[in-house]
């Protein structure tokens, strides 16, 4: 299996780039990494030193790539942050091409919009995630914050979440997974992951750890992608990949650090620790 990811790299810790492309490779998956931004660390340190690429960057790297004849053997494609709107048109640009080559090839966005916290990119590149980006993705991995800033609606419920992940799929996703969810049926000391396609509406809960860390999104939707790829099953891959995250961000509490313990607790990526199941929640709308 061969992907792309188009997204942030840092050298210190592991966001973007920086925690797809390990987590995708101890998988045994091979990964081309184009980097949307070459910065010292993340953002939340303050502002990194380092440089942002534009779209004509991205869009020579993809080139040059292609110019090998090699996105043929490309099976799918993963985005994160992107920083600005030209960018966003460089990857979209890099789908389209991805799929002219390979038409089963899947691409998975993961809407960098913000968290609880609030935004950290422009209204331009919300505006590009709900309006360009959408359509074009076969697997949507919003957070809470960034599920209800793509529907526009508020989420109190499971109801309410699914409700609204049926109107990103009606949008363009087939699938939609929705991390980092509580609302008031969730128990308190846990979250949800939930997941919905055309069949079926899952969940997976698992406790809520005492850390706060950077990058645990970007690996979960760099193994979803991968994990459904290769098994073909909505419920498996997003169980697999809620599990691996899991025991990385466990080993990071145990450390007392807020970068992924990637390295130090790899075995979680291709044999978790703790298996958590993806559970039926209703019927697919």
């Amino acid at each position: 299996m061969t992907l792309l990811s188009i997204q942030s790299h840092v050298a210190y810790g592991h966001v973007g780039n920086s925690a797809a492309v390990f987590a995708l490779q101890r998988l045994g998956v091979e990964v081309w990494p184009v980097h949307t931004v070459q910065f010292a660390h993340h953002a939340g340190y303050g502002p990194p030193p380092g440089l942002a690429f534009d779209g004509a960057t991205i869009a020579a790297v993809v080139g040059g790539i292609d110019a090998r004849g090699a996105l043929a053997d490309c099976d799918g494609m993963l985005s994160g942050y992107i920083g600005t709107v030209p960018v966003g048109e460089a990857l979209l640009d890099a789908v389209a091409l991805v799929k002219r080559r390979n038409p089963r090839a899947l691409y998975a966005c993961d809407p960098v919009i913000g968290d609880a916290g609030g935004r950290y990119v422009p209204a331009a590149v919300e505006t590009f995630f709900r309006e360009r980006a959408l359509p074009m993705a076969d697997i949507l991995t919003p957070n809470r914050f960034e599920l209800e800033t793509l529907a526009g609606r508020r989420i109190a419920s499971t109801v309410d979440a699914f409700a609204a992940i049926d109107l990103l799929r009606a949008r363009g996703p087939g699938i939609v997974v929705a991390t980092s969810v509580v609302t008031d049926e969730t128990p308190a000391g846990h979250v949800d992951i939930l997941a919905g396609d055309a069949r079926q509406r899952l969940r997976v809960r698992t406790p809520l750890l005492p850390v706060s860390v950077n990058g645990a999104g970007d690996m979960l939707s760099a193994l979803l992608l991968a994990h459904h790829l290769r098994a073909g099953s909505l419920a498996e891959a997003v169980s697999l990949a809620v599990s691996s995250v899991y025991g990385i961000v466990a080993a990071t509490a145990a450390k007392g650090t807020r970068e992924l313990a990637l390295i130090a607790a790899q075995t979680e990526i291709a044999a978790p620790s703790r298996i958590f199941p993806a559970e039926p929640v209703g019927a697919a709308a």
